[in-house]
């Protein structure tokens, strides 16, 4: 367990430079929004470009893993949604919070932390993840939230989750790379430098991003806050973790990237969602700060329980 924290605690150091260089304000808002931009657009994209056209369709997808990661996320999502409505909270309300309590920082986290520590075999799962998360819960919660406003389900609804898909820059490299590796075409000696270089920057930017932008996050409605960062470290990745081992045929080495993952805090486009459709944004806030504070030793704990 020690060996572990020791591991993991570069990472949330990282992490905790950034938050003192927001907290100080030596990085303004306005830098951190640029940093977020250059890691999301540019540094983290190469680095998914680049592992994904080194796979092949076969590696990354895993129908089992897939059903386990779905059923036991769905579990805690039903969960969260079935609280926020017994406090009288409307479906916006409710699906922001069950947003919260299934979605880990997978992106800027992650892939580049779990990578080093469970090496590069864990990849494909973290990417299978990854998709999930931006492809079904990313959706899910435009549609729950739209469909409340308008009343019902139309087209536009549609229309706006896929070109929301299709904008994502996660969800285009990973297709981009896969479809490099599918048709089997060669990446020029530079290219493959200029993508290395480029994607290495994507760790330690991530990690100081995440660490500046929680400098602006305010720790609002403890209670909620709370309750919702339990579900995301310790009730996400104990669903997943049934479902995985006990459930379905799953590889116990992916499955133990998986509770990995599950494990992570809440992630910050949570937060952006969330204050973008206007619903609680203090609260995913509130959930963000806590969780990632927390999990500096949830997620050494979860580790540590997984590689034995």
């Amino acid at each position: 367990m020690l060996d572990i924290f020791l591991q993991t605690l570069p990472f949330f150091a990282l992490i905790g430079l950034g938050y003192g260089a927001g907290r100080t304000g030596f990085f303004t808002p306005e830098a951190t929004a640029y940093l977020t931009k250059f890691v999301f657009y540019f540094a983290l994209s190469a680095m998914l470009f680049r592992f994904s056209a080194n796979l092949s369709l076969s590696e990354i997808i895993d129908w089992p893993f897939v059903f386990a990661y779905l059923w036991g996320s769905l579990f805690v999502y039903l969960i969260a949604t079935a609280v926020a409505l017994l406090r009288k909270r409307g479906v916006e309300e409710a699906a922001v919070e069950a947003q919260c309590a299934v979605i880990g920082n997978v992106g800027f986290l992650g892939i580049p932390m779990l990578v080093l520590l469970l090496g590069d075999a864990a990849i494909g799962p973290v990417m299978l993840v990854l998709a999930v998360d931006l492809i079904v819960f990313g959706s899910l919660i435009v549609i729950l939230i739209t469909g409340s406003r308008d009343g019902r389900m139309s087209l536009g609804i549609l229309r706006t989750v896929g070109i929301g898909l299709l904008k994502n820059p996660m969800i285009v490299s990973i297709s981009l790379g896969l479809l490099v590796s599918a048709l089997s075409l060669p990446i020029p000696g530079p290219v493959n430098e200029f993508l290395s270089i480029l994607g290495a920057a994507a760790t330690p930017g991530a990690l100081f991003a995440i660490g500046a932008s929680l400098a602006s996050k305010s720790a609002e409605r403890l209670a909620v806050a709370g309750w919702l960062s339990f579900a995301k470290l310790v009730l996400h990745p104990a669903a997943v973790a049934f479902a995985a081992f006990v459930m379905l045929p799953v590889d116990p080495y992916a499955a133990g990237v998986m509770v990995a993952a599950a494990a992570l805090p809440v992630a910050g486009n949570v937060y952006i969602l969330a204050q973008h459709y206007g619903v609680a944004p203090a609260r995913v806030s509130a959930s963000i700060l806590i969780s990632t504070a927390i999990s500096v030793l949830t997620v050494s704990l979860v580790i540590a329980a997984v590689t034995n």
